[in-house]
């Protein structure tokens, strides 16, 4: 009787047969998930930013179309160029719509910055120095005057 060839894959894991039935445990995936190197954008940022790149991309359309009308000598080149300029305008208004969504956004809800402990440490210390400071001067008299009676 003729069996199948063990198979080994890429982890070096051998398993008996083509036609096992199972999955092995050992087996590896094809598919890796790797953390991503920059956090996601907030949704409302985000939405903007997507709109900005519609608008910006019908915007380049319609200056090619704009431009090739007018080689071409059509009646439709006026039209388009006329287009072509308020759709820069939107555009660049979308664009700036991106920038003071993304300031809004990052005022509102702050931006995640969190000093290290030595350095927290070190602020304390000099407030509490501080602090020292301050009280040790009010407690002594200053010399010229004198205490009053009371």
């Amino acid at each position: 009787m003729k069996t199948e060839p063990d198979i080994v894959d890429s982890s070096g894991v051998e398993e008996s047969g083509a036609h096992s039935g199972g999955h092995s445990g050992g087996h590896t995936s094809l598919w890796t998930e790797e953390p991503a190197v920059r956090p996601r954008l907030p949704d409302p940022v985000r939405r903007a930013a997507v709109r900005a790149w519609i608008i910006t991309s019908v915007t380049l359309v319609q200056a090619m179309v704009a431009v090739l009308c007018t080689f071409a000598g059509s009646w439709f080149a006026f039209p388009a160029v006329l287009g072509t300029v308020a759709s820069t305008v939107v555009a660049t208004w979308s664009v700036l719509d991106v920038w003071v969504t993304r300031q809004v956004w990052n005022q509102r809800h702050g931006v995640v910055s969190e000093p290290s402990s030595t350095a927290r440490a070190l602020r304390r210390e000099r407030r509490r120095a501080r602090r020292e400071a301050r009280r040790a001067e009010r407690s002594r008299p200053v010399s010229g005057q004198r205490l009053s009676r009371a």
